[in-house]
């Protein structure tokens, strides 16, 4: 498997320079918000987003400046997203860090992730990126309404297979899928996008899996499972599959432990045995591969260069990560 520094190689001038732009845009003229920002800035995650939306466009013409807009639009969505979740979900911390909410209260960090949101906008329009804005617009619609139809389903706990790709597929496939076709509008490949929106949601959805999977531990190598999505009653893969494909004994007891006993830990360890043995955690793991394969296909007829071969390494890598 890559490593990620064999994965960043071929765009790792563009990465580097996209983030001297990307610090450039944040800044503004409250002294409160540069402060926030700049904290924000210094904790940024691994920068997979970026990186899918350079390899996308070096894989299919030459790296503009619109692909640099492409990028900076993307990751102030995700910035956005991630601030505004911390409040939703009341968390403290975001990476290991304080999170914003945490260090200058929820209405700060509203104000801080809608400045971002209208960043997207006036950026746009001054580059003049109407397409682009398209995109992130639609993943701004996708990921509010993925996050709503979980919140409503969550609460019954009936939610089917098909109904879970669905959540999935706005919440957390959306936002890669517009980082893929965002990448080949800002090359001009417009026989590619669509084909590249695809590619990216499907890597998505996969990556979303191998989260679930992480909750439970590793298939074959079952660590210290932490039970979190038990304990915050989100419904996942591992979870739904054994609900729908077990007997009436053991879905009793499931819906017992996440209903009423989330907060007792032997409860949920018995909840993350009873789905490890009953074949959740396996057939989670077995479509993750089905989405990945079914993604790569979508790459076969594009011609090879370093870049396609990262693109497929950061595949593998969605996959094969340990955290």
């Amino acid at each position: 498997m890559m490593t990620v520094d064999q994965i960043i190689a071929p765009v790792q001038a563009e990465m580097s320079e996209f983030e001297d732009r990307f610090r450039e845009s944040m800044k503004s003229q409250a002294p409160l918000l540069d402060k926030v920002t700049h904290y924000i800035i210094k904790r940024k995650g691994k920068q997979m987003r970026p990186l899918f939306i350079f390899l996308s466009a070096k894989m299919l013409g030459e790296v503009s400046d619109k692909t640099y807009d492409a990028a900076n639009l993307v990751e102030l969505l995700h910035t956005a997203s991630l601030v505004h979740d911390d409040v939703v979900d009341d968390a403290n911390e975001r990476r290991g860090f304080f999170s914003v909410n945490a260090l200058w209260k929820n209405k700060i960090a509203v104000l801080v992730g809608d400045y971002m949101l209208s960043k997207i906008l006036l950026l746009s329009i001054e580059r003049e990126n109407p397409k682009l804005l398209a995109v992130v617009a639609r993943a701004v619609r996708e990921m509010s309404e993925g996050e709503l139809l979980q919140i409503e389903k969550a609460r019954k706990l009936d939610i089917t297979e098909e109904v879970y790709y669905e959540v999935i597929r706005q919440k957390t496939a959306s936002l890669i899928a517009t980082c893929c076709e965002a990448g080949a509008i800002s090359v001009d490949r417009l026989d590619q996008t669509e084909n590249m929106r695809i590619f990216g949601e499907t890597i998505g959805l996969a990556f979303q899996l191998k989260d679930d999977i992480f909750d439970y531990g590793e298939p074959g190598n079952i660590g210290k499972p932490t039970g979190l999505d038990i304990r915050e009653r989100k419904m996942t893969l591992p979870l739904i599959y054994v609900l729908n494909n077990s007997s009436k004994e053991v879905r009793k007891e499931l819906i017992n432990i996440v209903k009423r006993h989330n907060e007792n830990p032997k409860k949920v360890q018995r909840a993350v045995k009873l789905v490890i043995e009953h074949g959740g955690i396996d057939y989670a793991h077995k479509k993750m591969l089905e989405f990945k394969q079914t993604a790569l296909d979508l790459l076969k007829d594009i011609p090879d260069s370093d870049s396609k071969t990262a693109l497929i390494g950061l595949v593998e890598y969605t996959t094969n990560r340990k955290k």
